[in-house]
């Protein structure tokens, strides 16, 4: 009990050398205390008061702790330390002392602070009486009522820490939370100190404020003599009461803390399911020793701060988890494609493990042409993603077959519709022919794409569309329309997912509108154009994921003059079959295939020969020369059977069975398409520019 009242004293610089009478007459003791030496000098009176016989008091303050309750020694603590650092004149309060007998008596204190020039307190002189008969059960009442507001403030430390906390996804999150001095303000310390268990070391993450850390104390082993390891190794809390009882248990630690002028700490282990994963210590100032209330609530505040490190490990783990697998399932890297500059971007949400199935893809295709994908499964969970890793896969498969893009998009559709999955999801597919600018577009539920004109001026592209995939299979409505568009050189096509458009509380049309305004403002560069969009993306936040291909059509290269050669071979014409060899090996030699004119010619020869034995039909053979950012020699050989090649054993023999080994092992790049009711299988090498 705090006496607001408390009036400054009328004693004599010189007491107690003159002690006033009137006190004694008023059976009030009085006592002087030196803050310089620390000596507290009573008279009889006090002595009296404290039930403390002079053979018993050795002139410090804390002798009378045998008399003064823990919990009210503290309480007085704080009251004068208060009044010290406020610049008050002087204090009173009530606490209550343990007689001899065991009783508990009221006991009022009043003291006078004498300050020196500076300001600084050097001397308290001041009474002390028992005012048991004065307080009366009302005022007990009080004295009860604010014990218990001094409880509820402390039980809200944790409360206020706790809703900080919860906010916090990530362990900097935690400590940024602990660190802030408007957090050590509520802790109720004057600084702090945090650390984590890491392979049997403790790692320090955190200090405040920033200039307590001690230097070799970043990273210690278990063992080591220090407070926070102790904690770890005995899983319990350790309060520190007093700076003498800090420098006796560790000598190492409280040289380079005493400028800190610590008075008490507690070190807290965090733990979590018995086992331990870090600690904390809270450095005071402004006391001496903790009450039980104190305690308990110190113990519930490193168990919640315990807890938050913990969700925000899981969280951290998760995340990059989650990540790591997203990565995963998209293309490692995308393909050089002449006649095209190409850049593609992710970012992933910004929730843990909820993951997106977004993804892009890039798929070189025979003649010039190339195949850009982007796409989008419904879903934000692992699941997503390895739908999203599969679906790509069979994209890129079915485009690579040589179907037309409908037709690609359409098996897709039955393939997720088949796959054991409730996921459906949105695509579109652009097929480009670099070569004229012809651009083959179907969409499957997804958003529109976008072209960048050479101006920079930016226009949306309304294609048709159908449904996405899954649920096309599903309702039986396979048929996709193709929207065809001319690229012409130097424009940029833009293939996106919904993330980069769409924000709460702004419809799609507005997304777009900001979307436009960024890619006309943009850099032409594509990479550099990608890289300031996911930027905004990424500035932006939100819960879903961004994928982004950007396919800007180079200018056009002139064309070397090569040749073309083609013949027609029968089943069953030992002639044609010579002739075709012959052809293929003067050509070879002819159009300057150096080092490689061999592996041409095997490499041809065995298309040709695969599709006269596993075919019923002929085979047309074509050989000619691509000129661009490289020279090529293209073979191509058709046959009238839809069935792909595949790879087979090689017989006892050693002599069949090798054919596609031999294609995939030579060649640079080789690949299947359709052709009408059939398939042509090419193959290309990269043969010497021509001097």
């Amino acid at each position: 009990m705090v006496d607001r009242g408390a009036s400054a004293l009328a004693l004599p610089d010189d007491w107690p050398a003159h002690p006033d009478p009137i006190l004694a007459l008023n059976r009030m003791g009085s006592f002087d205390w030196d803050l310089d030496s620390g000596l507290f000098h009573m008279d009889a009176q006090a002595h009296e008061i404290f039930d403390v016989r002079p053979d018993e008091y050795d002139g410090y303050p804390e002798s009378l702790a045998v008399r003064v309750p823990r919990a009210e020694g503290h309480r007085l603590d704080t009251i004068v330390s208060q009044a010290l650092k406020d610049g008050s004149e002087n204090y009173g309060a009530y606490f209550r002392v343990r007689r001899r007998d065991g009783s508990m008596r009221w006991t009022h204190t009043q003291g006078y602070i004498r300050r020196d020039g500076t300001g600084k307190p050097h001397r308290i002189i001041g009474i002390v009486r028992d005012a048991t008969e004065e307080l009366s059960e009302s005022a007990a009442r009080r004295e009860q009522a604010a014990q218990d507001e001094a409880r509820r403030q402390q039980t809200n430390v944790v409360q206020i820490t706790t809703a900080a906390l919860a906010h916090a996804r990530t362990v900097q999150d935690v400590i940024e939370v602990l660190e802030d001095t408007h957090g050590l303000t509520h802790l109720g310390a004057t600084s702090l100190v945090m650390g984590l268990v890491e392979a049997g070391r403790i790692r320090l993450v955190a200090t405040g404020p920033e200039d307590s850390y001690v230097p070799g104390t970043r990273v210690t082993r278990l063992d080591a003599k220090y407070p926070m390891n102790e904690v770890v190794r005995n899983l319990a809390p350790h309060f520190i009461e007093s700076p003498e009882e800090f420098a006796a248990s560790y000598p190492l630690l409280w040289p380079n803390i005493t400028d800190l002028n610590i008075t008490s700490a507690a070190y807290l282990p965090l733990i979590v399911q018995a086992r331990p994963i870090g600690a904390i210590g809270l450095l005071y100032n402004d006391r001496r020793g903790f009450s039980a209330e104190e305690r308990n609530v110190l113990v519930a505040l490193g168990s919640s701060i315990a807890q938050s490190l913990q969700r925000a490990m899981f969280y951290e783990q998760e995340k990059d988890l989650a990540q790591g697998l997203q990565q995963a399932m998209l293309p490692r890297s995308i393909p050089s494609v002449p006649g095209a500059d190409i850049a593609v971007r992710y970012r992933s949400a910004s929730l843990g493990r909820d993951i997106g199935g977004d993804w892009y893809d890039v798929i070189p295709l025979p003649g010039g042409r190339v195949g850009a994908v982007i796409g989008d499964v419904q879903g934000h969970d692992t699941h997503a993603a390895a739908v999203m890793g599969q679906l790509r896969i069979v994209l890129r498969a079915y485009a690579a077959e040589g179907h037309t893009p409908a037709t690609v998009m359409a098996r897709a559709s039955v393939f997720l519709d088949e796959l054991d999955t409730d996921r459906f999801a949105t695509c579109l597919y652009a097929e480009a022919d670099l070569s004229t600018g012809v651009v083959q577009l179907v969409r499957a539920g997804h958003i529109d794409p976008l072209i960048r004109q050479t101006d920079g001026t930016c226009r949306r592209l309304a294609v048709e569309g159908g449904l996405p995939l899954g649920l096309s299979a599903e309702f039986g409505r396979l048929e996709y329309p193709v929207d065809t568009v001319e690229l012409d050189p130097g424009q940029t096509l833009l293939l996106y997912t919904d993330g980069l458009v769409e924000q709460p509380g702004i419809d799609l049309d507005e997304g777009m509108h900001t979307l436009k305004g960024l890619i006309r403002s943009g850099p032409e560069d594509v990479r550099d154009l990608a890289a300031a969009l996911i930027d905004v993306a990424e500035e932006r936040g939100g819960d879903d994921d961004v994928a982004l291909l950007l396919l800007r059509r180079q200018g056009l290269t002139t064309q070397q003059a090569g040749g073309r050669l083609q013949q027609h071979v029968a089943p069953g014409d030992p002639e044609a079959l010579t002739e075709a060899r012959h052809m293929i090996r003067a050509a070879v030699r002819a159009w300057g295939a150096g080092e490689r004119a061999d592996e041409v010619e095997l490499v041809a020869d065995e298309l040709i020969t695969n599709a006269l034995m596993h075919t019923e039909g002929s085979a047309i053979v074509t050989l000619r020369v691509l000129a661009g950012s490289d020279r090529r020699l293209r073979a191509e050989v058709e046959d009238s059977s839809s069935a792909l090649p595949r790879r087979r054993e090689a017989g006892e023999s050693g002599v069949s069975g090798r054919g596609l080994l031999l294609v995939d092992r030579l060649t640079d790049v080789w690949g299947v398409e359709a052709r009408g009711g059939g398939k042509c299988v090419w193959c290309e090498f990269i043969v010497p520019a021509r001097v």
